[in-house]
């Protein structure tokens, strides 16, 4: 037998030839109306389902490589900004090498972001759509196994009903026939003729029962294997979607905190540059000692509040004189001590207007507002507190607002006081190291 390609012989060919021919000619009939066709509603809709499911699938599978293409996209954008930042970023500026690190962990969880989503999202979407391929293929298969079968069927059904109809066809061309045989030869003739009969019938009963059974079993495989499939999509959809929400989750977390790190990299260069601009500070102001408060009895020996007037002691004048004097001068000595009370109470109230009593724990008694040190400032004195540039201190009140000295404040570093709450490790320093945040 003649070969037509490789694995295919002249036969098959003809065979396959054979059968869309008959395919097509049932086709036509039932178009036509000529020739009834086999329906499965409940298999119509099991394929309706998984022609819908392998678009959704097939979409989202698209949609999640155009994320991907932008993910790389951006990647590459945010590499060429870090790289134009580096270049720019000269050596003696502040965090040099932070930035250089900064950059490159930057890049590396660009590419995790990426490769996290390929592994996770985009192969199990590439597994789950690898199946519709056969499933489609064998849904075909069935589709033109049912036409076999239904050709088969009408063919066997015709002859059933024109069996009787041949055998008077093939009685009177034999009555013919036998009255020109001989006698010996005509019991022959009608035998031959009942065969070939018999024959066509047997042989489109095997057709229908053989296409019968393809059919069915296709029929079979897919009507347990499509429910199946439409219910598994649900879980893929889940699974994809969460491992994609769980991976921006983190993305976006320490992309967080690498922003965050720039931020600040950014504040300390500004604040550089902003030292190296701005003149160096003057010395801090003088301390003066302790002021003492006199005693009553010091205050009835002062002098005269006048300077110009002579004291009550030194005078030559009547004793009547002296005794007024002495009273005036007491009296106005009393006054002046009634007025820096009254000062002092005024002030006092109003610190305290200003002050957050630290009921709420987070904020030390006696807190008014917060400073940077912009300088450096070396303690000279027990009761000073030691500062450096960037330092961030609570400005506190006075216990006694007497004791404030021009140019001073008392206050707390900030980390001391959220590390350890103790007030102890408060300290005066210069007001003009600093800066009102």
């Amino acid at each position: 037998m003649a070969e037509i390609g490789k694995g295919v012989t002249a036969g098959k060919l003809a065979i396959n030839v054979q059968k869309r021919l008959t395919r097509a000619q049932e086709k036509v009939l039932q178009k036509l109306g000529k020739a009834d066709e086999t329906r499965d509603v409940v298999f119509e809709e099991m394929v309706a389902n998984f022609n819908k499911q392998m678009a959704e699938g097939t979409k989202l599978q698209k949609d999640l490589k155009a994320y991907l293409a932008a993910v790389k996209t951006m990647h590459d954008a945010s590499r060429r900004l870090q790289d134009c930042l580096a270049d720019m970023y000269e050596p003696d500026w502040f965090g040099k090498e932070e930035m250089d690190a900064l950059a490159e962990d930057t890049d590396t969880l660009w590419l995790d972001y990426h490769q996290s989503i390929t592994d996770k999202s985009l192969q199990n979407m590439d597994i789950y759509l690898s199946q519709f391929p056969d499933i489609k293929a064998r849904i075909a298969k069935r589709d033109r196994k049912l036409v076999d079968f239904d050709s088969a069927r009408h063919h066997f059904t015709s002859l059933q009903k024109g069996k009787k109809k041949d055998e008077a066809k093939i009685a009177k061309p034999a009555a013919l026939l036998e009255m020109a045989a001989p006698s010996w030869a005509q019991g022959l003739i009608s035998a031959h003729q009942v065969a070939q009969t018999n024959l066509s019938y047997n042989q489109a009963e095997e057709d229908l029962g053989r296409a019968q059974k393809i059919f069915e079993e296709l029929n079979v495989e897919l009507q347990d294997e499509l429910p199946a499939l439409w219910d598994r999509r649900v879980g893929v959809y889940v699974n994809t979607f969460q491992s994609l929400a769980g991976h921006q989750e983190k993305f976006h977390k320490e992309m967080s905190k690498l922003s965050q790190n720039l931020n600040d990299i950014m504040t300390k260069l500004e604040e550089q540059r902003q030292i190296k601009s701005a003149p160096p500070p003057g010395p801090p102001p003088s301390r003066p000692p302790p002021r003492l408060t006199p005693s009553p009895n010091q205050q009835q020996q002062n002098v005269s509040p006048f300077e110009d007037e002579p004291s009550v002691h030194d005078t030559n004048t009547d004793s009547t004189t002296t005794t007024l004097q002495v009273r005036l001068t007491a009296k106005l000595e009393h006054f002046k001590d009634f007025l820096n009370y009254i000062s002092q109470f005024f002030c006092v109230l109003l610190v305290q207007s200003a002050v957050t009593n630290g009921s709420d724990g987070e904020l030390p008694p006696g807190f008014l507002y917060k400073v940077k040190a912009v300088h450096d400032y070396a303690a000279t004195d027990g009761d000073e507190l030691e500062l450096k540039m960037g330092d961030v201190v609570l400005v506190l009140a006075f216990d006694n607002p007497d004791e404030q000295d021009d140019g001073w404040l008392m206050g707390l570093k900030e980390s001391q006081w959220f590390q350890k709450k103790d007030i102890s490790a408060k300290g005066v320093f210069p007001e003009n190291f600093t800066q009102r945040v």
